[in-house]
């Protein structure tokens, strides 16, 4: 494990990079929000997602929140897309 700091004005894209390889490879990336750190990983890899249960000792039956970029990346997650999401 290591800690980077990265300055949100002039965020350093060789860092970014490097965070982005290591979602990439199913590892866990820790970053500050605006209240708390968050614990990110690929929604898409389960192993990773196990991790990330495992890391903050979270029940299984407790999702997590999965950020997309849009309505359409949203649609390519799930199996069903209902109404009520479309009018959200």
């Amino acid at each position: 494990m290591s800690v980077v700091s990265i300055s949100p004005d002039s965020p350093d894209a060789v860092i970014l990079a490097r965070a982005a390889q290591l979602l990439r490879a199913g590892q866990l990336v820790a970053f500050p929000t605006e209240t708390v750190y968050g614990l990110g990983a690929s929604a898409l890899d389960p192993g990773a997602v196990a991790r990330i249960y495992e890391a903050k000792g979270r029940p299984a039956y407790n999702p997590l929140i999965v950020h997309v970029p849009d309505a359409a990346a949203a649609r390519k997650l799930v199996s069903i897309w209902p109404e009520a999401a479309t009018r959200l």
